[in-house]
C-alpha cells in the first residue's frame, strides 16, 4: 500500500517520468542476475530508472554515507543497523535471504564434507593447513566469514599469507582464485550457482543456521544527504517489500533453481 501511495505522489508531481536513483548494492545480487530480472518490472510500474553500483557491502554503505547513493541493498545486518542508528539511512527492511556455503575441492584435504557446523569446518581447515581464500574486502561475505572464524581459536593475523589468503576481490574473482589454488572459500549460494567455472569444486558444508544470508534495503536519509532523491528511493524500497516486489524476487531462478527467498515483514 505504501508503494502505491508514494508512486501516486511521484506521478502527480511529474517526477517519476524523468527520475533515476542510484542504489549502492552488494555484488552478489548483481552477479546472480537478479537486477536484470526485477528492475524492469519496477521501472515499468514506477517510471523510475534504477542505476546499480555493485561493490562489497562495506563499500556500498560508505558510498551511501558519502551521499553517493539514494538507497542501499546489502547483506550485513549489524552494519546496516549501525548505518541507520548513525542517521545515514531511514528504516531498514528485510527483503530476502539465501545462505552461505563452504566450497572446496573434491579431494577435500581437511575432510569437512558433510559437516553441519561451519565453525568446526573452518577449524579443521586451519588444523590441516589447507588453503582458504578469503575475499578480504569488507563485503557482507567477508564480514560473515570473519564472524565464523571468531568462533574458533584461529588467529587470522598470524596465519595471513600462509594457508590463509586474502584476495581483496569480489566473489567471482575469489572463486576463480580458490579453484586455481585448490582451496576452500565461503560464498553465497546464488553466486556459486551462477558461477560457470566450478571445476572439481563443490559445496561441502551447508545448512548451518549460522550461514543464513539476510539482505536488507534502506533509503538514504535526506537529513544527512540533502541531495538524496528521497521519494523515489523510498518508492524503490517500498516496492521491494511489496507483494509485487516479493513475487518478482521469488520468481527469479538460476538454472531452474530459486536462489533468493523473499521475507519482507510485513509484505505490503
Amino acid at each position: 500500500m505504501r508503494f502505491a501511495l508514494v508512486l501516486v505522489g511521484l506521478l502527480a508531481s511529474g517526477v517519476a517520468a524523468e527520475e533515476f536513483i542510484i542504489v549502492q548494492s552488494t555484488t552478489s545480487t548483481r552477479n546472480a542476475g537478479l537486477y536484470e530480472a526485477i528492475l524492469p518490472l519496477f521501472e515499468a510500474e514506477s517510471g523510475i530508472e534504477v542505476r546499480v553500483v555493485a561493490v562489497g557491502t562495506g563499500q556500498a554503505l560508505r558510498n551511501a554515507q558519502n551521499c553517493d547513493g539514494d538507497a542501499v541493498l546489502v547483506h550485513a545486518r549489524a552494519a546496516e543497523e549501525a548505518f541507520v542508528a548513525a542517521g545515514y539511512g531511514l528504516a531498514r527492511h528485510d527483503v530476502m535471504y539465501n545462505d552461505f556455503v563452504l566450497i572446496g575441492p573434491e579431494r577435500d584435504p581437511a575432510a569437512i564434507a558433510g559437516l553441519s557446523n561451519a565453525q568446526t569446518a573452518l577449524a579443521q581447515i586451519a588444523e590441516a593447513g589447507a588453503v582458504f581464500v578469503s575475499r578480504g574486502d569488507d563485503s557482507g561475505t567477508h564480514t560473515r566469514e570473519r564472524a565464523l572464524w571468531a568462533g574458533t581459536s584461529v588467529d587470522l593475523a598470524a596465519v595471513s599469507g600462509s594457508w590463509y589468503r586474502e584476495s581483496g576481490s569480489g566473489m567471482g574473482a575469489t572463486l576463480n582464485i580458490a579453484l586455481g589454488m585448490n582451496a576452500y572459500t565461503l560464498t553465497d549460494r546464488a553466486s556459486w550457482i551462477a558461477f560457470a567455472n566450478k571445476g572439481d569444486h563443490r559445496i561441502l558444508v551447508e545448512g548451518d543456521p549460522a550461514l543464513l544470508n539476510q539482505y536488507g534495503a534502506i533509503a538514504v536519509s535526506r537529513a544527512h544527504c540533502p541531495t538524496v532523491k528521497a521519494e523515489a528511493a523510498q518508492a524503490f524500497v517500498d516496492w521491494l517489500v511489496s507483494a509485487d516486489g516479493q513475487a518478482a524476487i521469488a520468481g527469479f531462478h538460476i538454472h531452474g533453481q530459486q536462489v533468493f527467498f523473499p521475507n519482507a515483514d510485513p509484505v505490503r
